[in-house]
């Protein structure tokens, strides 16, 4: 299978509930899919909640988060009448999907899973024990990509892993039961900024992290954030440069700022000779780069009914899409579909 029916290329990315939206998410991902992915390709974005199981959560949470995500989603600009915008879980096919791909996948190729051995790890240093979804997610991972018949995948470093295993789930597949699977690719975002925390420089802005100090979340009021950057880390000296590696803190604020105006950090850096001003230009451009989304968020909220709708039309149009290609691969594996 090669290119849909409509003859554009397919995108496929989402973002996990697991916490409140950050400004990584933002600048790293989501701006992309704003500005550029929607429109040149046949894109949808998905909330993967079936995702947020895997660790011991709320469920009251979960949809609460789940629900903010696609509002956040919506006032970031991705429109519905452009690009397909659904929950993971209203879709059957995600896990129909996941349990073949847990049937082509092997135990050791789950077990190298970078982000499963560190949470692995994580876990029994505390003397606790992790789920089994955990190992098995990038199973369901796959089955996300793969059941839209997705040529990109627009993802961060960390991720890259998951695509290079759907891949290879997809080639195994089709080699063992037939031309089923899309091979989809992992993309960088070209507008994408790299974000990290604003107290560890070195980790970046996550949205499930445990202290908040160092993140800058989508919806914080503009006083928070500023102040969240004004106690911003910016390593030892004095002097304003750019250097990743010498002064992660630096090189971050940096960054964040090029992202927000559209410059050059290394250009950026020779306008400072005092790390406050460079703070107070972080801060009130953070500020004015989240304001419109705040803004269409609040008003998406206060219409509860619109964004079920578009929650809806998103799930329809995503079922249709998946269904053909997944039944297809259940004859394909034997199963009766």
């Amino acid at each position: 299978m090669a290119v849909p029916a409509s003859g554009r290329t397919r995108i496929f990315s989402g973002v996990k509930p697991t916490g409140h939206l950050t400004l990584g998410n933002y600048l790293g991902a989501v701006r992309g899919w704003v500005e550029e992915d929607q429109h040149r390709a046949e894109a949808l974005f998905c909330v993967v909640d079936l995702h947020a199981l895997t660790v011991d959560h709320d469920p009251a949470r979960v949809r609460r988060l789940t629900r903010q995500a696609a509002t956040l989603l919506l006032a970031s600009g991705l429109d519905p009448e452009v690009c397909t915008v659904f929950v993971q879980s209203r879709v059957d096919e995600h896990a129909r999907l996941s349990y073949l791909m847990e049937c082509t996948a092997s135990d050791g190729e789950m077990r190298r899973m970078i982000q499963y051995k560190e949470k692995t790890a994580r876990e029994q240093a505390r003397g606790g024990s992790v789920r089994l979804s955990l190992l098995t997610y990038p199973a369901l991972m796959a089955a996300d990509i793969l059941a839209y018949g997705a040529h990109e995948v627009p993802v961060g470093e960390d991720q890259a892993q998951h695509v290079e295993l759907t891949r290879d789930l997809a080639i195994r597949f089709n080699q063992r039961y037939g031309a089923t699977f899309v091979v989809p690719r992992a993309t960088v975002p070209k507008v994408a900024a790299r974000v990290m925390d604003l107290q560890e420089p070195t980790s970046k802005m996550g949205k499930s992290h445990d202290r908040t100090a160092g993140i800058v979340y989508l919806l914080d009021e503009p006083e928070v954030v500023r102040k969240k950057v004004m106690r911003a880390v910016t390593d030892g000296g004095s002097e304003v440069v750019y250097d990743r590696a010498e002064r992660p803190g630096l090189a971050n604020l940096l960054d964040v700022l090029a992202a927000c105006t559209g410059g050059d950090p290394e250009r950026l850096a020779g306008g400072y000779d005092a790390y406050g001003a460079l703070k107070k230009d972080v801060a009130e451009a953070v500020v004015e780069t989240l304001r419109p989304v705040r803004e269409r968020h609040a008003a998406l909220a206060a219409e509860p009914g619109y964004v079920d709708e578009v929650l809806g039309r998103g799930a329809e149009r995503a079922r249709d899409m998946a269904r053909p290609r997944v039944d297809a691969a259940y004859r394909a594996m034997g199963l009766l579909a």
